[in-house]
């Protein structure tokens, strides 16, 4: 490996000490649905962002408040000896992107069938500590 790689690849690994990921994957509802819910958290401290998510009447709310949970226990065990709730958390990114879909075929007029893709979704989301 030449050294600016090297280098490059070093400071990654350094930002990536401080933060937490957790990954969802293969969820069964659109995507744009599971973007309208991101769009809330995105950037808001952690405790503000599982109130917004706890309280929300859309269905992906609950599969986004889970991997919440599971990004801050993630966090809570790189970071052994620290609490999640003084250390000032908050969702650095939240990407959503499209997943496998499933054809299916959906009963038409006239003997006719037309197609149907039941639309899925991956979101990784990502915490971090608010740095001073």
């Amino acid at each position: 490996m030449g050294q600016r790689k090297k280098l490059a690849a070093d400071a990654r690994k350094e930002a990536m000490r401080t933060v937490a990921v957790a990954h969802l994957r293969n969820v069964p509802t659109s995507p744009r649905r599971m973007r309208q819910v991101a769009d809330l958290i995105r950037g808001v401290e952690v405790e503000k962002a599982l109130g917004i998510l706890r309280f929300s009447t859309r269905h992906s709310s609950r599969d986004l408040e889970k991997l919440l949970l599971s990004a801050v226990s993630n966090w809570q065990a790189k970071n052994e000896g620290q609490k999640a709730d003084e250390a000032g958390l908050f969702v650095k990114s939240v990407q959503v992107n499209e997943a496998r879909g499933l054809k299916r075929m959906l009963p038409a007029p006239q003997g006719r069938a037309y197609r149907m893709k039941k639309r899925s979704n991956h979101v990784s989301l990502i915490v971090d500590t608010k740095e001073a």
